[in-house]
């Protein structure tokens, strides 16, 4: 076959228009790709300037509906379906205008929702008696009990003596960081990860399971010898830094009800039943812890005993808040203490740019081999 020199320029020559048409097509993709980033920088910056303020006014918002909470006279306490819970019973006219979301123009908006703290048993004024019953809901084996209580007793105690199956500072300065014990009260429940004894899987880490028994605790279940251990609960879900010290019994679950002395579980099922309307399945939540340990069928004997440990009202809350400016979002968080209604303080405020996890519930047995 024979080429001419005509068609061989004209190949050179289409050759280097294609060239030519991907070098500038890759730049006008690169040109776009900046400016895109650019103008996502752009409404960033801009947005910057909107989110504290708007995370201010959320903060305030949940502040008034706190205010607005001790006003309603169908409800001198805080039930589980309160004013910022799916439900509203109060007649409060100026409860009924809540709204969970809230459009303040110009493409700015946030969300909120809120828990009560008094929910959980504070881990700061958690006595002996709470914190061994709060190792068998985790499944804790009797022999190791001992140290995890008294190493967190000793964490936060002020002095620098460990008790006898407790540590301080002498522990924790041999290990890889090194650091010292705090001897003062837990500020974030995650800190009780740095305590001797205690496994990301008795807080309760998400997707952490409890390894199973040893080789020998299986044989002796299967002669039926022990009991199986069993973990039904995790430290972060039992207990708060923060609270008023006392448990509302309207909102906890039936493992931190469990913290509680003479309440076992099949008494903090029946609590639970009690404020769920029993067969009706109208939730009545109590108005005095007394009427719940009624119900509950508590011993009357000793029912004196244990109301020092519940209240029906919540002191202390948990904001949640959503803040949406010009399409982005961040996260902000805000602890709050009603002292009473005129007076609701801000014990904590801050943000994070991710969104919180939606972690599952956390189920896990010592059953069989894994």
């Amino acid at each position: 076959m024979k080429f001419t020199y005509g068609s061989s320029r004209s190949g050179i020559a289409l050759m280097m228009v294609m060239i030519c048409v991907t070098v500038l097509g890759a730049m006008a993709a690169l040109f776009a790709y900046s400016m895109k980033v650019e103008s996502r920088l752009a409404m960033n910056a801009n947005a910057e300037a909107d989110f504290y303020p708007v995370a201010q006014s959320a903060v305030d918002y949940c502040k008034a509906v706190l205010s607005a909470a001790m006003t309603c006279p169908e409800e001198p306490f805080d039930p589980q379906t309160g004013v910022w819970g799916p439900t509203m019973t109060c007649s409060n006219e100026l409860l009924s205008l809540i709204q969970p979301t809230v459009d303040m123009g110009r493409g700015r908006k946030f969300s909120w929702k809120m828990r009560d703290l008094e929910s959980k048993a504070n881990i700061n004024t958690a006595d002996q008696m709470m914190l061994e019953q709060a190792t068998r809901l985790l499944g804790v084996d009797a022999g190791e009990a001992s140290t995890i209580i008294d190493s967190i007793l000793d964490w936060i105690d002020r002095d620098d003596s460990p008790r006898i199956s407790g540590t301080e500072s002498d522990y924790y300065e041999t290990l890889d960081p090194p650091y010292i014990a705090k001897n003062g009260y837990i500020d974030d429940i995650s800190e009780l990860l740095l305590i001797k004894g205690i496994t990301p899987e008795m807080y309760g880490v998400s997707g952490m399971v409890p390894p199973p028994p040893p080789p020998s605790l299986r044989e002796q279940l299967q002669m039926g010898f022990e009991e199986e251990y069993a973990q039904r609960a995790v430290l972060k879900d039992l207990f708060t830094p923060i609270s008023s010290g006392q448990i509302n019994i309207n909102t906890a679950s039936a493992e931190v009800l469990q913290l509680v002395p003479f309440i076992d579980e099949a008494t903090a099922q029946r609590i639970i039943y009690c404020r769920n309307g029993q067969d009706t399945g109208v939730p009545v939540p109590f108005r005095n812890p007394g009427e719940a340990l009624t119900c509950a069928q508590v011993n009357p004997g000793v029912i004196g005993q244990i109301t020092r440990y519940f209240t029906v009202r919540g002191r202390t809350f948990e904001a949640e808040i959503e803040v949406e400016c010009s399409g982005v979002k961040r996260y902000y968080y805000a602890v709050l203490a009603r002292n009473n209604q005129r007076d609701i303080q801000v014990l904590s405020f801050y943000w994070k740019q991710t969104p919180p996890k939606k972690e599952e519930m956390y189920v896990s047995t010592y059953a069989g081999t894994r």
